[in-house]
């Protein structure tokens, strides 16, 4: 029986071989553990060894490369040292990047904490990718894509927010994302919208009151006051719908916003084109023995409004019974934001409504204009040829500014419109004649009716 107290060679310990020989210090292999351990708690994974140029050192270098490699612990450099080399030669490890060394044998290290790195860690935020060289502890660093994060230091790869979060500026953590329509408490655009439509409306109804204060008046006869009242009340509720337009969208919302505008502002188009029409009809009915004659009075107009009116309705109508609006979120268009806005169902159908009206308005333009040169005191063409110019451009203008926005945007895009275009009727056809009405009373009267229209 032996007993030694410094031999550690691991197969000293084969009880087959040597079942006499005993010691009393463990061998090597709890000596690589302990290193494994130490560098772990370091974070170090980019070492160099030095061993000695013999059969132990072979074996010690073997089995503690092996032990490393489990750990995911690179090794740089090997420094083997022949028994007959008496210095250690330090030019391979001036020129290693590592600063933690393994010696196997016993050196010093009308003082300090040493680097054994080979790359700093990625911060938290960012994601390793594979480096030069076939080394897996040498690496670069990336940071994490839009809409990912990651949240630990050297991570592999980063995470995924869910559709409605978003990460930080950090890209540590996701954060819930802010959603975004046109608000009341949030948007000036909004308050303005909101102040705009109540003004007009106001404006409106104050015209509205002083053609039923003056409805006998030649002024007011003479551009047809019935369809004058429908026309103004039409473009009085035009002005309401802006607030259909406002605040955060919802399915009942949505699905009357487009369809009620276009319905009734269809009616103030029909208005329109049946008192451009009656213009005309008004004037050749003059002639003596007039084929016209019997158009006058109110069933044609009234027939015109009720029909072109009508086809709006139907227009909406299958709008609602095929594809009709609703509210989506889109979370995908803007970083962080969720838009919560109006999927309009049908594009056909939406475009069918406006090129309904785009079609009144050019009908109307187009008759006004060839009867605007008729004396004024049988109609008010021309005022009619500038109403819907200003509509046509309005809305001509709004189209390709509408497709190229989103969300709130596009929203704001079409309040403008809605609100430009009414506000260009309303003045047009409506201005001069409550002036002439209230401040130049002199011609609304039957013997100035002539001086009226030549001024």
């Amino acid at each position: 029986m032996a007993i030694s107290y410094g031999a550690s060679d691991p197969i000293l310990g084969d009880r087959v071989l040597y079942p006499y020989f005993f010691r009393t210090v463990q061998d090597d292999q709890i000596h690589y553990k302990g290193i494994v351990k130490l560098l772990k708690y370091f974070g170090w994974n980019w070492v160099g060894i030095i061993t000695s140029e013999d059969e132990n050192g072979e074996r010690e270098l073997r089995e503690l490369s092996v032990e490393l490699a489990s750990h995911g612990i690179c090794i740089e450099f090997v420094i083997q040292i022949p028994e007959t080399q008496q210095k250690l030669n330090m030019a391979a490890i001036e020129k290693a990047t590592s600063q933690v060394v393994i010696a196997c044998d016993p050196i010093t290290t009308f003082l300090q904490v040493p680097r054994a790195r080979c790359s700093d860690r990625c911060p938290p935020g960012s994601r390793k990718i594979r480096g030069e060289g076939y080394h897996t502890c040498c690496y670069g660093c990336v940071s994490c894509s839009e809409g990912e994060v990651s949240d630990g230091t050297d991570s592999i790869a980063c995470q995924k927010c869910p559709d409605d979060e978003w990460p930080d500026k950090a890209k540590v953590k996701c954060l819930p994302k802010s959603y975004d329509f046109l608000s009341y408490e949030e948007d000036v655009m909004a308050a303005v919208f909101s102040f705009l439509s109540i003004l007009f409306t106001f404006i409106t109804a104050l015209i509205l009151g002083i053609f039923i204060l003056f409805w006998d008046t030649p002024i007011v006869r003479a551009n047809n006051r019935n369809l004058s009242f429908v026309l103004l009340v039409s473009i009085m509720l035009s002005f309401l719908c802006v607030f259909l337009f406002l605040g955060r969208p919802v399915d009942i919302t949505c699905m009357l916003r487009q369809t009620a505008f276009g319905i009734i502002f269809s009616v103030a188009m029909s208005c329109i084109l049946a008192k451009t029409v009656m213009v005309c009809i008004a004037f050749n009915a003059t002639k003596p023995g007039s084929y016209w004659r019997k158009f006058l009075g109110v069933k044609v107009p009234n027939c015109i409004v009720l029909i072109c009116s009508s086809v709006q309705v139907l227009i909406s109508i299958m709008w609602w019974s095929i594809s009709p609006p609703f509210q989506e979120l889109d979370m995908h268009s803007y970083q962080g934001k969720i838009i919560i806005q109006c999927n309009e169902g049908s594009v056909i159908a939406f475009y069918c409504v406006l090129g309904y009206m785009g079609l009144l308005a050019a009908v109307s333009f187009i008759i006004a204009f060839l009867a605007r040169t008729l004396p004024d005191s049988f109609n008010e063409a021309k005022y009619i040829t500038f109403s819907m110019l200003v509509f046509c451009s309005v809305w001509i203008a709004m189209i390709p500014a509408y497709l190229s926005t989103k969300g709130k945007n596009m929203v704001a895009v079409e309040i403008f419109a809605i609100l430009a275009s009414n506000s260009g009727i309303l003045g047009c056809i409506f201005f001069h004649k409550c002036y002439v009405i209230l401040l130049k009373r002199e011609r609304n009267a039957r013997r100035g009716l002539f001086g009226y229209s030549q001024s």
